[in-house]
């Protein structure tokens, strides 16, 4: 665990001390676009914080080789493939964060890097089905896990809407696989499970580090570089472990038959608001006449705005969205308990309420506010007389 430990810690502080010098290197680069209408900052803020964030996880994954305990989980070549498709979805992002790319290159860029990741091993080789698994050749194997790759990269790039917003909810679903992986898999014998959590613990490091700079108020971007790098690092720990972890002997092995599903359904439960996001925004768009990949401001952080939720109040909101699915899940997986399922339902009904209530008490607050001010300094209302 130390040695995970120190892990996180490499990431978050190469991370964090990148920051300033990649917000200068944007500013003097000209990453620094004007703010457009669908814009939620009232300031141009500079973009190009993917390539710190590429720079933690690149730093903390070549010093993990060096570490006795993980160096085991370096002997495929799994970890050059997230180190070069990283590098190439990096170099995208920045070319679109400084200059623009059409939708289609992006995603001929996008399919280039996941077919890396592929080729380097980063693959499905099954699917889980109730009460068996289905194995999938090379093919299909290959084009599932591609596809599962691009719509994850481009769903947590629909996310990155609201200072800290993308960064958070990938860092929460990081912290969640490591929970995952560490408990139920390296603490009960899945020790190949190794890879995968140290892929997840320095993902949660790279984020952490990065807020720092990027909470609301951000004073820099991660833009396209990093929201594309982070959903390609987060679809790769779960399509990583598809190859190393055997449905059947986890039946065998844990009384919950979740545990089973989890790798693959987690990163979806997890993104499931910016996926079902991607989805109606695609929708939306296509209804309209427009192109999918036409932006606008419908997506879902706008509506929390418009409802009458402030800034950091809506990312909250997501953040907690994404903890509660993404750590009920774990915690369904490991204990199936009755008590935990009915937590679990409240913790949802309590976020559901909050998005509603929040925002109507709160104008319910300020409108009872004014109509007191209102009786106070109104006409029939003299201060100043001694009568």
């Amino acid at each position: 665990m130390r040695e995970y430990a120190l892990t996180f810690v490499i990431a978050a502080a190469v991370t964090y001390l990148l920051v300033p010098l990649v917000r200068r290197f944007a500013i003097a680069f000209g990453a620094t676009p004007p703010v457009r209408d669908r814009d939620v900052h009232k300031e141009p803020i500079p973009r190009l914080g993917g390539l710190a964030i590429y720079g933690g996880f690149a730093a903390a994954l070549l010093i993990s080789a060096q570490l006795p305990h993980l160096q085991n989980v370096f002997v495929a070549d799994t970890w050059m493939g997230l180190l070069l498709a990283g590098g190439l979805i990096t170099v995208i992002g920045v070319i679109d964060d400084r200059w623009g790319m059409d939708a289609l290159s992006k995603l001929a860029g996008q399919t280039a890097a996941a077919g890396i990741l592929v080729w380097q091993g980063v693959q499905l080789l099954w699917l889980p089905l109730p009460g068996t698994q289905l194995s999938l050749g090379p093919w299909l194997g290959a084009m599932i896990s591609i596809l599962l790759i691009v719509v994850t990269i481009n769903a947590v790039n629909f996310a990155d809407g609201l200072d800290g917003l993308a960064a958070g909810i990938v860092g929460i679903s990081a912290f969640a696989f490591f929970a995952y992986y560490y408990v139920v898999a390296v603490e009960q014998g899945f020790v190949r499970q190794s890879y995968p959590a140290m892929i997840a613990i320095i993902l949660a490091g790279t984020c952490v580090g990065f807020l720092f700079h990027n909470f609301h108020p951000a004073r820099v971007f991660m833009g396209d570089t990093g929201a594309m790098l982070l959903g390609l690092l987060l679809t790769s720990i779960t399509i990583t472990v598809t190859g190393q972890f055997d449905a059947n002997t986890a039946r065998e092995e844990f009384n919950s038959g979740l545990v089973v599903f989890l790798p693959v359904a987690l990163p979806l439960l997890v993104i499931a608001l910016p996926l079902a996001d991607l989805v109606l925004a695609v929708l939306r768009r296509t209804l309209a006449g427009k192109s999918p990949f036409a932006p606008d401001r419908g997506h879902l952080h706008h509506r929390l705005l418009d409802m009458g939720h402030s800034h950091m109040r809506a990312v909250l909101l997501m953040y907690l969205w994404a903890g509660i699915v993404s750590f009920a899940a774990v915690a369904l997986s490991v204990f199936n308990s009755p008590v935990i399922v009915l937590t679990v339902t409240a913790l949802v009904a309590t976020c559901a309420v909050g998005l509603i209530v929040l925002p109507r008490l709160r104008r319910r607050g300020l409108l009872a506010r004014k109509r007191k001010e209102g009786v106070k300094t109104g006409p029939g209302h003299d201060s100043s007389s001694g009568a």
